[in-house]
């Protein structure tokens, strides 16, 4: 009765669930993909857009800071909801297991194969379907490119309620799969409030049909927040709705300096006092996050004069650039009476402000310049989240690591980034130092292990120490009823079910 019921729930434009769920994962062995595979995804997307050349796969196979590596046979490349569909339904009768992929931006290894899974590029699906003008309601395919998205929006009077360092790449299904979070944050908010409607493809090939562009529906359960941060687990989002802000008429940035962690909390809470209904963004970053960029930006120029330990970047976005102006000149004026802000520069033109945006959005490409990098992202308790900084750098000094910090203020989000001069390979004595350490210091403070980042393949063993047991046992049965075979995704996510049952009895 169960399983009659929730075929009808999910009954959509790509067909219905024929079959009664299990109530655990299949225990048949995944299917070894053969050449009548290969054959049948040339019938559905046609002989070009199925990927088997060894060197073609790499970039499939590969994350973009080549710290993660798999090792698939074949990429998919579709072009419609209907081959997504099509394409889950015979690997799901095969039990083939599939990793979807947007633009490969991720961290923590979500979007590439651990093993020899087949991938489904979403990139050719990059249509914009729909904006209502008056409604400011945009709808699209899940391949939409975060920063074409932004520009076409931006013409019509628009803005992305995102912004990201790799918005140049990163697909919007992606960013919606990971919940991605981003340098606006603060102003927007989460995808869970800005995403309207999904459509999503479910492991049989099932579409689910939630493309509305309503801004209030209190039509039972909101099931499209179930795929939202998901990490492609439960389904392939392929295409989405999604509210827009209007775009600002007035963006004004300011560059400071501080000298201590405190100051730029002092800084923070005046900034939220004073710029609050305009306030878009506060950055921060430690001078060694800057030395890295100088080191390696070419045509590198400091905006200030004097070096400072921390740097903030705020941002007001308005819609009267004398209001803006008058209320940036007097929060700035105050922090530097209060001794807040040793030094500081307001951007005066489109190329200023690129060029600080362009210090804090580098970070990352100086690192992966520098060496082999270590890379964590949580979530800490604003007054405790530069501590982490600290104590990971005394404790991984001894082992030749360097360490350094920037992040999301607003969010209370922090990047953590521990690297190796030089060495480019993995240390397992840094990594020794690192985990579980670093994990179990977020857990004891009540944090998270992932800020925006998501789980991926990299943190599912840790996963306990930011969700309980009973947590985890209810997302596996989500799990188990959407992907009863257990083919989207593998390996991401959720710890493997003896190593969660390990823990619990440990």
């Amino acid at each position: 009765e169960d399983s009659a019921m929730l075929s009808s729930a999910l009954r959509g434009r790509g067909g219905t669930l024929g079959r009664s769920l299990p109530r655990l994962f299949s225990s048949q062995p995944a299917g070894a993909l053969n050449s009548l595979d290969i054959e049948h995804f040339a019938s559905i997307i046609g002989g070009h857009n199925v990927v088997t050349d060894a060197q073609e796969l790499e970039v499939y196979n590969t994350d973009w800071m080549r710290k993660y590596r798999g090792n698939s046979k074949v990429a998919l490349r579709p072009g419609s909801t209907a081959d997504v569909s099509a394409i889950l339904m015979h690997c799901n009768e095969r039990r083939i297991p599939v990793v979807p992929q947007g633009g490969n931006t991720g961290l923590v290894g979500g979007s590439v194969p651990v093993d020899d899974e087949v991938v489904v590029s979403l990139s050719r699906m990059n249509q914009v379907l729909s904006l209502d003008e008056h409604a400011g309601n945009l709808i699209c395919q899940s391949g939409c490119v975060l920063e074409s998205l932004q520009n076409y929006v931006w013409e019509r009077g628009y803005t992305m309620p995102l912004d990201l360092g790799a918005k140049g790449s990163c697909q919007i299904g992606g960013n919606i799969a990971t919940n991605a979070g981003g340098l606006r944050y603060l102003r927007y908010g989460s995808l869970h409030g800005t995403v309207l409607g999904l459509e999503v493809v479910l492991a049989d090939g099932t579409v689910l049909d939630n493309l509305s562009a309503l801004r209030k529906d209190n039509t039972g359960y909101d099931l499209k927040q179930l795929f939202i941060g998901s990490e492609g687990t439960l389904g392939i989002i392929t295409a989405c709705a999604m509210a827009l802000p209007r775009a600002p008429k007035s963006i004004q940035l300011a560059y400071l300096g501080c000298d201590s962690y405190e100051a730029v909390l002092q800084t923070f809470a005046s900034a939220k006092r004073d710029l609050g209904e305009v306030l878009s963004a506060i950055e921060f970053l430690d001078r060694e996050s800057l030395e890295l960029v100088a080191g390696h930006a070419e045509g590198f120029r400091d905006p200030l004069e004097h070096k400072c330990r921390h740097y903030m970047l705020v941002e007001l976005s308005g819609s009267n650039e004398a209001h803006d102006v008058e209320k940036l000149e007097a929060f700035l004026e105050g922090v530097m009476d209060d001794g807040y802000v040793r030094d500081g520069t307001v951007a005066s033109s489109a190329d200023q402000s690129a060029h600080i945006w362009s210090i804090r959005e580098g970070i990352t490409e100086a690192l992966s310049k520098s060496g082999r990098v270590y890379k964590y992202d949580v979530s800490i308790p604003l007054d405790q989240l530069y501590s982490l900084v600290e104590v990971m750098r005394d404790r991984l000094a001894p082992v030749g690591a360097e360490v350094s910090g920037f992040g999301h203020l607003g969010d209370g989000n922090l990047h953590l980034n521990i690297h190796t001069p030089g060495v480019f390979h993995k240390v397992d004595a840094v990594q020794d130092a690192i985990e579980p350490y670093v994990f179990e210091w977020i857990a004891e403070r009540r944090g998270s292990i992932s800020a925006e980042h998501g789980v991926g393949v990299m943190k599912p063993p840790f996963l306990h120490m930011s969700k309980s047991a009973g947590m985890i046992d209810m997302m596996r049965g989500i799990k188990k009823m959407l992907d009863p075979n257990g083919i989207l995704n593998p390996h991401k996510v959720l710890p493997p079910l003896q190593a969660a049952l390990n823990e619990r009895a440990a």
